[in-house]
């Protein structure tokens, strides 16, 4: 296809195409002419992945240079790359909380992870997203939401297991990464959404209105 067609089929800018090659996220179509270049399908699987990555998960166009270069590797297995997706589109927090009221959540986070039997790196950065969460639960006084962890995992790895299970339906590395990054943003915002959907099904049962709505 030509240029204006991977434009209008993937919905980017041939604007922005242009500079997607430029940064060596988009590899060079192949010339027909001196002045013209012809594009595949697997452009525009890419092209659909660097879109995924820049425009919803604002992850930053040097880390996903590292994301494209995991996924086109030939040595690292499927769950490295995948690996590396979920690296650079998880938010790297910063440590707010001092060491000793970050202890107690850091033990509950580690013993939860053994208890599991999940395979999870010590540097993954959801873990100290937890461990903030935690601490920052208990410093509100909140302790009965953080002591009920494992239900709380026990629900996320269906989650994880229905999700992983579609992921693994695509053969095309780009598609298997575009689906990993989609999943992760958006499914992140499903489950919020039908999170607070039974929240206010369950009150209304619960609770009763007052008056009114």
């Amino acid at each position: 296809m030509r240029l204006a067609e991977l434009s209008r089929r993937s919905g980017v800018t041939v604007p922005t195409i242009k500079y997607y090659l430029r940064e060596g996220l988009l590899p060079p179509g192949e010339l027909s002419s001196p002045n013209h270049a012809s594009y595949t399908e697997h452009h525009l699987r890419r092209l659909r992945l660097v879109r995924a990555l820049i425009e919803l998960a604002h992850v930053p166009v040097a880390s996903v240079k590292v994301v494209l270069e995991a996924f086109d590797s030939e040595t690292m297995s499927l769950h490295e790359r995948i690996g590396a997706v979920h690296r650079a589109v998880t938010p790297h927090r910063e440590v707010t909380a001092g060491d000793e009221a970050r202890v107690p959540p850091t033990e509950q986070v580690r013993e939860l992870i053994e208890r599991r039997g999940w395979a999870v790196e010590p540097d993954a950065p959801a873990i100290a997203t937890l461990v903030e969460t935690i601490t920052a639960l208990r410093a509100l006084g909140q302790d009965h939401l953080a002591d009920h962890l494992d239900a709380y995992a026990q629900a996320v790895e269906q989650f994880a297991a229905l999700e992983l299970a579609a992921v693994t339906t695509h053969t095309d590395p780009d598609q298997i990464a575009e689906s990993v990054v989609i999943g992760t943003v958006l499914g992140e915002r499903l489950i919020a959404a039908l999170r607070l959907l039974a929240h206010e099904s369950m009150s209304a049962r619960l609770l009763g209105p007052a008056s009114g709505r």
